[in-house]
Order: structure tokens, then sequence, then C-alpha cells
């Protein structure tokens, strides 16, 4: 077998599980089986929540270390099953090493949604909270407007290249703002608090807060804490941004809050 190769496809295969936001655990356990394919005597996994080390050594040989910076993550749960698909058919013989690595690549680069599918599921989220927060069938309507300002906004910051702090808060200042805006304008009675409990749903991190716990529970306290700092700054982002929209608002439109 082709150790390098073997080492590639192992990172490859962090690299996309962590980026898509698998725990620690489970990136280190599928890097680690797919280690055992290796014919080399020592083999060892390290991953963090921003990067990922893995290293290959013959006693008398000379080891192989590789390192990934993972500088972005998101949350991707059909690339998370597909990768370890790809660990479970090596592990079992069904690939080679070269056709596990050819498979990885094309999960690395497929776009599984296009913008459209993006827009509709922004759009769906926005709407989808709206009977739980007490809202009716007129704020139903008008929050798809809302749902629609908000993936402009989402789409806008990506063409700019901003951070991911200032993408929420932005975004959760579109939010605010055009909720704000249609309830003033709009011919009937329809809640502008109960549109933005429902589009910011979007924006809030339940599954990585939930792999924070994960990571904490499993041990991994340095990307359980990780995590969970992200998680609360971008809770902290949807605030400012919020509360910067209403402000903005009732500013320029008068009023009180």
């Amino acid at each position: 077998m082709d150790e390098k190769l073997l080492l590639k496809a192992v990172v490859l295969a962090g690299e996309i599980m962590l980026s898509s936001g698998a725990e620690v655990s489970r990136v280190e356990n599928t890097m680690q089986f797919m280690l055992r394919r290796s014919n080399c005597e020592v083999t060892e996994a390290v991953v963090l929540a921003t990067g990922l080390f893995v290293t290959m050594a013959d006693p008398g040989g000379e080891p192989m270390t590789f390192s990934k910076r993972i500088p972005a993550r998101s949350t991707n749960i059909n690339r998370i099953c597909r990768v370890n698909e790809v660990s479970r058919q090596f592990c079992h013989m069904e690939l080679t090493v070269e056709e596990a690595y050819e498979e990885l690549k094309r999960i690395q680069k497929e776009i599984l949604y296009k913008p459209w599918m993006k827009l509709a599921g922004i759009i769906g989220i926005s709407v989808s909270f709206i009977f739980i927060y007490g809202g009716n069938f007129l704020d139903l309507s008008t929050s798809v407007l809302v749902g629609i300002c908000m993936a402009a906004a989402d789409r806008f910051t990506k063409i700019l290249r901003l951070n991911d702090f200032s993408t929420t808060a932005f975004c959760g200042f579109v939010v605010a703002f055009s909720a704000m805006l249609i309830q003033e304008l709009c011919p009937f009675k329809v809640s502008g608090d109960v549109m933005i409990m429902s589009a910011i749903m979007y924006l809030v991190p339940g599954i990585p807060f939930t792999t924070a716990a994960r990571d904490t529970i499993n041990g991994d306290y340095a990307a359980g804490s990780a995590r969970m700092l992200e998680c609360i700054v971008v809770a902290l982002a949807v605030a400012v941004g919020v509360g910067f929209g209403m402000v903005c608002f009732r500013t320029l439109w008068g009023g009180t809050l």
C-alpha cells in the first residue's frame, strides 16, 4: 500500500468531517480505523477544534507527519455520513486506498445544495417557527418576506467575505429591521416580534452547541470549550445585530422600543 497516499486520504477524511461539524471523537475514531490498514507499527491521529495531526512511523524508518488547519466550519451531516461510509468500506477492504482517496475528493468538491435550495431552506426556517411562538397565518405570510431579506443578506455577506461574527450580526440586523418595517407598513395586524424570533432560528447555533456538549462529555475539553465559546460568540452576534436593527428602525421611523 502507498503509505503517503494513505496519509493523504486519512487527513482528507478528517478535514471533511471536522469542517462539516463532526465531533472530535468521531473524527479521531474514523482516522484511526483507516490508519489500521497501514503497514506502519506506530500510527497516531490527534484532532483539535481547529486542526488535526497525523503521524505514521516504523521503528527503523523516518516518521511521516501531516498537519492540517481547519479555518472554517459549518454543519453538513450528509458529508459526515458519506465519509463514514467510505471509511467503513475501506476498512472492510471493499475499496483500495486509491479508490477511497478519489471518493473523498469527490465528496469534498461536491456542491450538495444549490443556491436556490439554500434560499428555500432559509425561507422555510423563517416560517416554520411562527406557530410555535404564537403567530397566526398573517404572520406566516409576512415572515416569508423576512426570510427573503435574510437570504439576500446572507448571500451579500458571502460576496463580501465577511467573518462569521459580522455575517451573523448583519443578518440579525436585516431580520429585525425588515420585520419591524413590515409590521409598520402592513395594513393588517402582524407581530414583528414573532417574525424576528422565528427568523433568527436560522442563526441560532443549535447543532454546534450539541456538538460542544458531546465533545465535553467525551473528555475532549479543549474542543468542547472552543466550540462552546464559538456558540456564545454567535449568540452575542445575533443579539447585537437584532438589537441594533431595532434601535436603528425606531431612530429612523420614530417611536419607542
